[in-house]
């Protein structure tokens, strides 16, 4: 049986994303992501189904990245949530909330955090805050002194975002601004730099390959058959190749769940997910250049949807830092 385009496991074993193209947006929104998130119950990354979570992710990145895009941070802040035995309603949200996870830092301004009275306190310039006026709540980090930082909850309600020009060709409705805080209540989660340092920051680094993984899968469509038209041999080795880059990197993903959901030695987990986020960056490198190549200008001039997909994907796995993070795993080899 033909897998789903996306897909890391056999469809008897995926979750139900709950996604009607008779009734989804065409193209997807950023709205309609959220109410899916608010809708859709997946399990939490190290539970023993780290897989069906990573599957999720890759076959709704398969069907529209940005939606997929919308869905990821939330679905992380669940987890970073569950990791430190708290519940959204215990900081500040409901069961309904829709959630950012904001940990850039940039030139343009600092957070700061500190006690006021028996109440936290952020205050400053977050850059990089995607779908900050979109998301009820958001896991932001902090400075609490000159060298360290901690994670905290916070409402989005209390915060002005800034405005700055926009001008991304690829996932153009995630608009990633800085956000300015201004003695916003905040909760602490977890000790200074528990964020960084738990096992759980290495998972979702890898949940966000898996979406790359499914972005890749659904540029790498494009390369199948069209009636009336007989692939040549050019067009077969194109196929192939695509092919086999998409299943090293699935094998790769499932491998690298089989040791989230290992109770055992945690050593592995940067190792593994930095070897993760390696292959599966090259293979989306590889399809992209590949797919261009093999159908040349007029899918991205004149089809909408896989124009969509190649900007949208270019501009995602830029969240990977290319050979920075190479030589950081050859540092953590050698």
């Amino acid at each position: 049986m033909k897998q789903p385009v996306g897909a890391l496991q056999e469809p008897k074993r995926s979750v139900t994303l709950g996604i009607d193209p008779a009734v989804a947006p065409t193209p997807p929104t950023v709205p309609w992501a959220l109410r899916l998130a608010q809708n859709l119950s997946l399990p939490m990354p190290g539970a023993g189904d780290t897989l069906t979570l990573w599957d999720a992710l890759s076959r709704l990145a398969a069907y529209d990245l940005t939606a997929a895009r919308a869905l990821e941070p939330h679905v992380d802040a669940l987890s970073i949530l569950d990791q430190a035995g708290l519940t959204p309603s215990e900081v500040g949200g409901t069961a309904r909330s829709t959630w950012g996870v904001y940990a850039a830092e940039g030139p343009a301004g600092k957070l700061t955090a500190c006690q006021d009275g028996d109440q936290w306190v952020v205050d400053g310039v977050k850059p990089w805050c995607s779908l900050a006026n979109q998301v009820s709540h958001a896991l932001v980090t902090a400075w609490t002194g000159s060298t360290t930082r901690r994670l905290f909850a916070v409402s989005m309600s209390d915060t002005q975002v800034l405005d700055v020009p926009w001008v991304s060709r690829g996932l153009t409705e995630i608009v990633s601004a800085p956000v300015q805080f201004d003695a916003v209540p905040a909760v602490p989660i977890g000790d200074d730099g528990w964020y960084l340092h738990r096992p759980g920051f290495w998972w979702g680094a890898i949940g966000v390959a898996a979406c790359w993984y499914g972005g890749a899968a659904g540029v790498a469509e494009r390369l199948r058959p069209r009636p009336g038209r007989e692939p040549d041999q050019i067009a077969g080795l194109h196929l192939g190749a695509a092919d086999a880059a998409l299943y090293a990197a699935a094998c790769t993903l499932r491998e690298a769940a089989c040791v989230v959901d290992d109770p055992g030695d945690r050593s592995r987990d940067e190792l593994t997910a930095r070897r993760a986020r390696a292959i599966v960056r090259a293979a989306c490198d590889d399809i992209l250049g590949r797919v261009a190549r093999a159908t040349g200008p007029a899918p991205l001039t004149f089809e909408e949807e896989h124009a969509r997909r190649v900007a949208d994907l270019s501009v995602y796995i830029c969240q990977d830092h290319a050979e920075r993070d190479l030589a950081a795993l050859g540092a953590l080899l050698a």
